[in-house]
């Protein structure tokens, strides 16, 4: 993987990340990973402080004081963050994600990443490239609009029309890739004159925006934490966030529990599941499920994802395509109109909730991440 010389003068001087592998550190946000390839990761180096909140500002920069290496003037926002928290059924609550302005959670990452490099990609004369199964390129393509940097976005082929039409539409270069998902991760990332690499998967400072879910959650249920929190996983960037946030308001004795954070796949596509349940696990040929945002069969962030789990007590499970629809079709028959990866996790929940793994007097939270509108109702027929 290409790296970058630090840029000291353009910075805020105040960004850090650190490989997780070696002890090669940086300052320049435009460096995905280390050196060495491995993960790249920013550290917390101050506790969650109530008091620093913005608390007119109804979006995820309400919490800008814990994102130092971010200046407020840098900021490219569309609204995004402060998502409704709503009780559905006693002991359940839905986080609402995909209320979010591109329809889906990644938006929280894009405005995270985007203000932090656009000026340093715009004074290198530049543009970004990012690798999606279609909503983080959604993502990528709408904030750099908005900031006025080129992005070229590379999809599978298999990718939904409403999220490519998304892209196109936000003024991005749309590239479509044959093959499997890393084989998309693989062209996004070829050198190219002028051409920086920051794709969602890899990047430290995309998946550092999860974290303020955690915080929303907490804030809305009156600092405290749920006994569970349900997510659908793909390539982690959620999960791994989701963790980030809850860990650091532990730490900061804002709450007094870790709530225990369960890990939702597809059946089909399950490498998590499958490694931290110790159990053998051949990626597929064939991808296709109706969860169309989750079919990353070997993940970069695969162990980190296991260890973060393990350390937190977390746990995973996998749910079967009827199990999916039934759970998308209840949600969508309820007013809740999700994508069917979305759908998973509540998928999930009902099946621990039938196997008597989880009662309803538990206080659950389940996120909800993408729009129906991304992939319609007609397709899955």
């Amino acid at each position: 993987m290409p790296s970058h010389s630090p840029i000291f003068s353009e910075s805020s001087g105040r960004y850090k990340a650190f490989c997780l592998s070696c002890n090669y550190e940086t300052d320049d946000p435009l460096e995905f990973a280390c050196p060495c390839n491995s993960i790249l990761e920013i550290p917390l180096e101050e506790p969650f402080n109530r008091d620093l909140i913005e608390s007119e500002n109804f979006t995820m920069w309400r919490y800008l004081r814990f994102f130092p290496y971010v200046r407020k003037e840098d900021i490219v926002s569309l609204g995004e963050g402060w998502t409704p928290l709503v009780q559905y059924r006693q002991g359940i609550l839905f986080k609402l994600e995909f209320l979010n302005p591109t329809g889906s959670f990644k938006d929280r990452g894009s405005s995270l990443l985007i203000s932090s490099i656009h000026r340093l990609v715009k004074s290198r004369g530049g543009y970004i490239s990012e690798d999606s199964s279609g909503n983080a390129g959604a993502s990528v393509a709408a904030y750099s609009a908005r900031a006025g940097i080129r992005a070229d976005i590379y999809v599978p082929t298999t990718a939904s029309g409403p999220k490519l039409d998304q892209i196109e539409a936000y003024g991005a270069e749309l590239v479509k890739v044959s093959g499997s998902r890393e084989m998309v991760t693989k062209r996004a990332m070829e050198e190219e004159e002028g051409k920086f690499y920051v794709g969602h998967v890899y990047h430290p400072i995309f998946r550092d925006g999860m974290r303020t879910i955690a915080y929303e959650i907490t804030e809305q249920m009156g600092w405290k934490a749920p006994d569970y929190v349900f997510l659908p996983v793909s390539a982690g960037t959620l999960l791994l966030g989701v963790i980030k946030g809850f860990r650091h308001l532990l730490s900061s004795q804002i709450i007094d529990k870790m709530p225990r954070i369960v890990a939702s796949q597809v059946e089909k596509v399950s490498p998590v599941y499958h490694k931290l349940k110790e159990i053998s696990y051949k990626p597929p040929h064939d991808t296709k499920t109706i969860a169309d945002a989750l079919i990353s069969t070997n993940p970069p962030l695969l162990d980190l994802m296991v260890s973060e789990l393990k350390e937190t007590d977390g746990d995973a499970e996998v749910v079967s395509e009827e199990e999916i629809l039934r759970a998308y079709e209840e949600l969508s028959t309820s007013g809740f109109y999700v994508e069917p990866s979305s759908a998973v996790a509540y998928a999930s929940y009902q099946k621990w909730l039938r196997e008597g793994k989880i009662g309803h007097e538990s206080l659950t939270v389940i996120i909800l991440t993408g729009s129906g509108l991304k992939r319609p109702y007609r397709d899955l027929r």
